[in-house]
């Protein structure tokens, strides 16, 4: 997403993601989930799809919140505790807990776990120690050193236990189309992510890799969209192993003044821009989904539906490409989601972004996704 967007989430990790957000939202009714009939992985399961979230440390102690992951839920991806700036906040330390705590959880619940991200080429999302480093009179070398270690280091703890990972996320400036100058490219080289995915799958050779990024179906994508089709393209020309491409799938983003309706989507130009990409031979995930609210009328009828249409829209589209392997939202109750403290309503009106409510009970977003997964053809 937007810079704005994840400064604030890179900031937030001090105050423990998504532990951070139920505090900030004041206290959440212990009410017990309303889980009756075949959880949404189960019906996913049938169509020989995987449903899944992305979840925080954080969220593994509100145990109301674990009983709906457990209903609906086949995969999980960590939403920070996989990032560097956790893994390595300081040179030369590596802290796992956060993560294998994650980790322990899909285990002990018999999940898949997706890993995200080895590499984020954002400078932004780097830690300090790293953008004040001195890499010497050979920077490449040092670079290439740094992330042999890096790599290999996160690759080789969680083998066995994660079998997916976006190996690079957000590489390309949805400004200009055009890959990002980062302290990586200026010190490693612009091939320093085809070296990403090169070194993932030697270290990690039974791994699905993914490239991972947040262009969307709405006006205002076009370049990041054609730079994407541009980066995707020479990976298959230079042989770059790469099995599938992560669309993260948040829906009706940016902030501004309320308006009725979502932006229109741009179906027939992101129809074929997936059909490039399904034709180049890659996998799909979904792998961010959810749907923002900052926009739409505050009337919770009104908006719960408007969401809930958006977003089993977009499914029904997508889940038509057999390439689809997987859906992770990213979260699936309101308070958490990242959505809930980021791009606030110019109206103060508080935000309702999951598939569940702050009381566990499930929306009409929730009922539009088990609708799109049930009519999703078979694969």
């Amino acid at each position: 997403m937007s810079t704005t967007r994840r400064q604030v989430l890179a900031g937030s990790l001090a105050l423990g993601g998504s532990a951070a957000l139920l505090s900030a939202c004041g206290t959440v009714t212990s009410e017990a989930p309303t889980l009756s009939g075949p959880g949404l992985n189960a019906i996913a399961k049938t169509k020989g799809l995987r449903f899944g979230t992305a979840i925080s440390s954080g969220a593994l102690k509100d145990p109301r919140y674990l009983d709906i992951i457990r209903h609906d839920c086949g995969s999980l991806v960590a939403e920070n505790e996989h990032k560097i700036y956790v893994v390595q906040g300081q040179e030369g330390l590596y802290q796992f807990d956060r993560g294998d705590a994650i980790v322990d959880f899909a285990q002990a619940n018999d999940m898949a776990m997706r890993g995200h991200v080895l590499l984020w080429n954002r400078d932004e999302f780097l830690p300090g120690w790293m953008k004040d480093k001195d890499f010497g009179d050979n920077p490449r070398a040092a670079m290439e050193a740094y992330l042999d270690d890096y790599l290999t280091a996160m690759l080789t703890h969680y083998q066995g236990t994660i079998k997916s990972w976006d190996v690079v996320n957000e590489t390309i400036d949805p400004a200009t189309g055009l890959p990002r100058e980062t302290l990586f490219t200026q010190t490693f080289g612009p091939d320093v992510v085809d070296w990403a995915f090169r070194k993932a799958r030697a270290v990690a050779p039974d791994t699905q890799l993914v490239y991972n990024d947040y262009m969307i179906w709405e006006p205002g994508n076009e370049k990041h969209r054609t730079g994407i089709l541009k980066l995707l393209e020479g990976f298959r020309s230079r042989d770059v192993p790469i099995d599938a491409f992560g669309i993260q799938s948040h829906l009706g983003t940016g902030d501004g003044s309320v308006r009725n309706t979502y932006p229109d989507p741009q179906r027939r130009e992101w129809r074929n821009f997936v059909d490039e990409i399904v034709g180049m031979g890659y996998d799909l995930i979904l792998s961010e989904f959810d749907v923002n609210d900052t926009r739409i009328p505050a009337d919770i009828a009104t908006r719960d539906q408007m969401m809930a249409d958006y977003g089993g829209a977009f499914l029904d589209m997508m889940l038509d490409y057999k390439e689809v392997s997987e859906i992770l939202a990213w979260g699936m109750a309101d308070h958490h989601s990242w959505l809930r403290t980021w791009w606030p309503r110019e109206d103060g009106v508080i935000k309702r972004p999951g598939l569940y409510d702050d009381k566990y009970q499930p929306k009409p977003l929730y009922y539009a996704v088990q609708k799109a997964l049930k009519n999703a053809p078979s694969r």
